[in-house]
């Protein structure tokens, strides 16, 4: 299908593959967890990433609807909420302090930092992890 005769879902789709595929050589090679998010339904992260809230892989993790509710505790909900709205109006990076729900219960410390990158015409933010347990 053209892409201008495409859905917005799977426009979006394609950016997030797209995204990925620039991306593959940082995201594979890190010893960092990483994600990339477009929306709360578009969004794609590392082995790592996935391995730190306990999932089997990657996509397993993306398959996941929503972000906050399912992988950020409340009282780190509106830390994330601000800081991602934050980062993409001002164009800036943010580093904060949350906690993350762990898929089999549980949670975990993190740092991240958040950087907003474009792609083909959209904003991602890019968040590098850093598990304060560690």
């Amino acid at each position: 299908m053209p892409k201008n005769l495409q859905t917005p879902e799977a426009h979006h789709e394609e950016l997030v593959k797209g995204f990925y595929d620039q991306m593959k050589m940082i995201l594979e090679s890190s010893e960092q967890p990483i994600f990339l998010y477009l929306d709360d339904n578009h969004k794609v992260c590392n082995r790592r990433f996935a391995a730190l809230l306990g999932f089997k892989s990657p996509e397993e993790w993306a398959e996941n609807k929503g972000f906050l509710d399912p992988f950020v505790v409340e009282k780190s909900q509106e830390t994330l909420s601000s800081a991602y709205w934050n980062a993409m109006k001002k164009m800036t990076a943010a580093t904060i302090q949350l906690t993350l729900k762990k898929k089999g219960g549980g949670t975990v410390d993190t740092t991240m930092i958040l950087v907003p990158m474009a792609y083909s015409g959209h904003l991602f933010a890019v968040h590098f992890v850093t598990n304060m347990a560690k």
